[in-house]
């Protein structure tokens, strides 16, 4: 719905068009922040830079994700009895591990492919450093939907494996013959900096799309509601993955979830 006003606003040259042009102008010639330090931010938005960084997440990620996958199929074959070996048959879906890499370089591959055609359609003109480029159509900035997703998706990439690992592990624990306190201490001291590295990742993703937004702006090559455009359009193809993902890669919570109860037996609760 944002993303429906803003560009509405910016189709028909709007109110809130004449702010934002008019915050722009003012923001690019604020010398407050350095215009070397706002450059090295715009690059960051720029393709040669996100695409290498998303990579390498997806190969990383990808590696560990096969890695949880073998340990998780070799635990099952450890503990499935000759009584459950029916039921292993109607289990859960088997894990896809390599879904949420490629669904995130498809993420990303989707922006062009979205951007491209606003741009033609809107043909906004830029700001006044960019006036004698060669083309008009900068809503929404690609630089900015380029390093939201980018820099985002990975991020999630690296979140989600660090909790489907503890979950696994939790699992193990509840399922394992080792009492039922020292299971809950072994996720309680795990837990708590599987929180604090997905709190960091999140908020190092954020700080670094602010820094790319207020970087392009700063040098004159967008205004600002081109980047919140963008931020908006980076937000329905980050929640299309994450629904891609829990919904077909076979990794779900639910899933996980029910693996749990079904090997905690009738005097153990798993989380």
């Amino acid at each position: 719905m944002l993303f429906a006003a803003l560009t509405w606003q910016v189709a028909e040259h709007g109110p809130l068009r004449t702010l934002d042009e008019r915050l722009g102008r003012t923001l690019a010639a604020a010398g407050d922040i350095p215009s070397g330090l706002a450059e090295f931010f715009a690059d960051l938005g720029n393709t040669v830079v996100a695409l290498p960084v998303l990579l390498a997440v997806m190969v990383w990620t990808g590696w560990r994700g096969r890695q949880r996958w073998q340990q998780w199929q070799q635990w099952q074959r450890e503990c499935e009895g000759e009584q459950r070996g029916a039921e292993a048959a109607d289990g859960p879906a088997p894990v896809r591990w390599w879904l949420p890499p490629l669904a995130a370089g498809l993420a990303l591959a989707a922006v062009p492919a979205l951007v491209v055609p606003l741009k033609l359609w809107l043909a906004r003109p830029g700001p006044p450093q960019m006036a004698d480029g060669a083309h008009d159509g900068f809503y929404p900035s690609g630089h900015g939907a380029t390093a939201a997703v980018a820099y985002g998706v990975a991020a999630l990439l690296l979140t989600r494996g660090r909790m489907r690992g503890q979950m696994r592990m939790r699992i193990g624990n509840c399922n394992s013959n080792s009492s039922s306190s020292n299971s809950n201490n072994n996720g309680a001291r795990s837990g708590a900096p599987a929180a604090a590295v997905t709190v960091a990742l999140t908020a190092s993703a954020a700080l670094l799309n602010t820094g790319v937004g207020i970087g392009l702006v700063r040098r004159g090559y967008h205004w600002p509601l081109d980047i919140l455009g963008s931020w908006c359009l980076a937000g329905v193809l980050l929640a299309v993955w994450c629904a891609v993902c829990d919904r077909w890669s076979g990794d779900g919570g639910r899933a996980v979830r029910q693996e749990a109860c079904d090997g905690a037996g009738p005097d153990r609760t798993c989380p």
